[in-house]
């Protein structure tokens, strides 16, 4: 026993000896290529093998023979050692520069390309999470430069709407400045109504950035969905008398919601407005509530006669109008997108889909726990 732990001894002594100077050696080429570091890994191993071998050898008196056998011995593997790990080392450097050309391309803006060969399994996994990456970024690339067409849409919408009540306001101005207006009276109807579109207007624009700028401050109340339904279609009667649509309230289900009744009030008049306006006379919009599961779905269907397919995605988009005239009543194209705000600003969600001679548009909202 004590021999062996003699041996241990000097054994350890030398190879720890080897072990500074390589870790020692590691530190000083830290910034090096990773072949050179698996070289110094391999020269280690094999010089604290040698070390701890002639350790033992010069404690334990083996004979000059002995000790050039093992000494060869511990050559040769040395030399094989450093040939596989510069192999290995140049084989994976080879590979990390594949890796980094293809993280240069796709850091200037082009996809992420992933080499065909991944030399190790964190590289792999590495290559993997820069292609998911490139994905996620050329979606998101996607989703602005969309934003960027719709907000460039609206400035043109909204210039277009604004001059055109503008240049009748200003007509209108100078005539009954000038005297030459035979019923006043009706002009001033007409800039009233002006006015006051071109307010609704700008209100909906201030609306819109707040909802954009995270400033929608929301005071939640729970009351019924009943309730809800009834006050906006008692507000839009006017508006379907004037277009001769009829509105009808059915299979509302008095479900209860926790929500900001003033912005839920909005949603509901902005769905009824838009149907009321793109139902043909004599047409029906049609109000619906019921709960599903753990939500609370309220409907507005119209007589629109339908949305393309293709456009159905854009529907809630800022300043989409579809293809009718840009042209008042149809307005700037906002009543849709602050619906959705305010809906999701309620952890819901806001949806539209084709039915037979028209669509129906959906809002979800969670349901209110019951005794609450």
């Amino acid at each position: 026993m004590r021999d062996l732990l003699l041996i241990a001894f000097f054994a350890l002594l030398g190879a720890g000896f080897a072990g500074v100077l390589g870790a020692l050696a590691l530190r000083l080429l830290r910034h090096r290529s990773v072949a050179v570091s698996l070289t110094v890994v391999a020269a280690v191993t094999v010089t604290a093998m040698l070390a701890g071998t002639l350790a033992v050898a010069q404690a334990m008196f083996l004979s000059p023979h002995d000790l050039k056998v093992v000494t060869m011995v511990a050559a040769m593997a040395a030399a094989v050692s450093l040939a596989v790990a510069l192999l290995l080392g140049r084989w994976v450097v080879a590979r990390s520069r594949e890796l980094t050309q293809a993280a240069r391309s796709f850091g200037e803006g082009g996809a992420f390309s992933a080499p065909d060969r991944a030399p190790t399994a964190e590289l792999a996994e590495l290559s993997r999470e820069l292609a998911a990456t490139s994905e996620k970024l050329a979606a998101s690339r996607e989703r602005e430069r969309a934003l960027e067409a719709s907000r460039r849409e609206l400035v043109a919408w909204i210039s277009h709407d604004l001059r055109t009540p503008l240049a009748g306001l200003r007509a209108m101005s100078e005539a009954l400045e000038d005297g030459v207006v035979q019923d006043p009276e009706r002009y001033f109807t007409q800039i009233r109504t002006e006015v006051d579109r071109l307010n609704g207007m700008v209100g909906d624009l201030f609306e819109l950035s707040r909802i954009h700028a995270g400033a929608l401050a929301l005071t939640p109340t729970r009351m019924s969905v009943y309730d809800l339904v009834g006050e906006a279609l008692a507000g839009a009667d006017p508006l379907a008398r004037e277009h001769g649509v009829r509105l009808v309230g059915d299979r509302v289900e008095p479900v209860p919601v926790e929500v900001d009744g003033k912005e839920m009030t909005r949603v509901l008049a902005n769905l009824l407005v838009n149907a009321i306006r793109r139902t043909p006379a004599d047409g029906t919009v049609a109000v619906a509530a019921e709960r599903r599961e753990e939500w609370v779905v309220l409907s507005v269907t119209d007589g629109c006669g339908g949305i393309p397919e293709e456009d159905l995605p854009r529907v809630f988009d800022t300043g989409w109008r579809g293809s009718q005239a840009r042209t008042p009543p149809a307005g700037a194209g906002l009543g849709l997108a602050i619906v959705r705000g305010i809906v999701e600003a309620h952890a819901g969600r806001a949806d539209v889909r084709n039915v037979t001679g028209g669509c129906r548009f959906e809002v979800k909202l969670p349901a209110a726990a019951v005794g609450a």
